[in-house]
C-alpha cells in the first residue's frame, strides 16, 4: 500500500504542479483584489477537484465502454506523461501553459467577458490544474488501485493536492519571491526526472500486461 500511495502522490504532484502554476495564477489574476483572487482560487480548485474525482471513480468504466483496455491506456498514458516530463526537464512546459493562459484571456476579451471568475473555469481549472496529464495519471492510478481502500486514499491525495493548489495560489507572491527563476527551474527539472521514471514504469507495466494476456 505504501508504494502505491507514494507513487500516486508523486505522480499527481508533478502532473498538477501547484508550484509551477503559481506565476501563471499571478499573471491571470493581475489587477484583481485579494478577495477576487481568493474567489478565483477556490472556484478553480473545486472545479478541478470534481473533474479529477469523476475520472478517478468512473474513468475505468468509460475506457471499458469505449473498448479500451487498461494495458493499452497504461502505455498511452505513460507516453503522454513522458512527454510532459520531457517538457519539464527542458523547460518547455511553463511556456506552453503561459501561452494557453494568454490565449484564454485574449478570447475572453474578444467575447467581452468581464467576470473575473470566468478564468477559474478556463484556463485555470481546465486545462491547467486538471489537464490531460493529471487526468490520465488519475485514471491510471485508479485502475491500478489494489483494493477499494487504496482508491479512497487516492481520492484523499487528490483532495490534499487540490487544497495545496489553493494555498500556493493564495501565497503565490511570497512563493515567487522565495524561489525565484532559478529555484523554479531546478525544482521543475527534478520533478520532471521523477515523472519520466514513473511514466516509463507505466509503459512497462502496460507492455507486460499485454505479453501476459497474449
Amino acid at each position: 500500500m505504501a508504494d502505491y500511495l507514494l507513487n500516486a502522490l508523486v505522480t499527481l504532484l508533478v502532473t498538477i504542479d501547484p508550484i509551477g502554476l503559481a506565476p501563471i495564477f499571478l499573471a491571470l489574476t493581475s489587477g484583481m483584489t485579494a478577495g477576487q483572487r481568493r474567489d478565483v482560487a477556490l472556484r478553480a480548485a473545486i472545479i478541478a477537484g470534481l473533474v479529477l474525482f469523476v475520472f478517478a471513480i468512473a474513468g475505468e468504466g468509460v475506457l471499458t465502454l469505449l473498448g479500451i483496455s487498461i494495458p493499452a491506456f497504461r502505455i498511452a498514458g505513460g507516453l503522454l506523461l513522458f512527454w510532459i516530463a520531457f517538457e519539464m526537464v527542458f523547460e518547455r512546459r511553463d511556456g506552453r501553459k503561459k501561452k494557453s493562459a494568454e490565449k484564454a484571456l485574449a478570447e475572453d476579451q474578444a467575447l467581452g467577458i468581464e467576470d473575473v471568475r470566468h478564468i477559474a473555469v478556463f484556463p485555470l481549472a481546465i486545462p491547467l490544474i486538471s489537464g490531460p496529464g493529471a487526468i490520465s495519471a488519475t485514471i491510471l492510478l485508479a485502475a491500478s488501485a489494489p483494493t477499494f481502500v487504496e482508491l479512497v486514499l487516492l481520492l484523499v491525495i487528490i483532495a490534499l493536492l487540490i487544497a495545496t493548489c489553493v494555498l500556493v495560489f493564495l501565497g503565490a507572491n511570497r512563493l515567487d519571491r522565495l524561489l525565484g527563476d532559478t529555484g523554479r527551474t531546478v525544482l521543475t527539472r527534478l520533478l520532471g526526472v521523477l515523472l519520466a521514471a514513473l511514466s516509463v514504469q507505466f509503459v512497462a507495466d502496460g507492455v507486460r500486461a499485454f505479453v501476459v494476456a497474449s
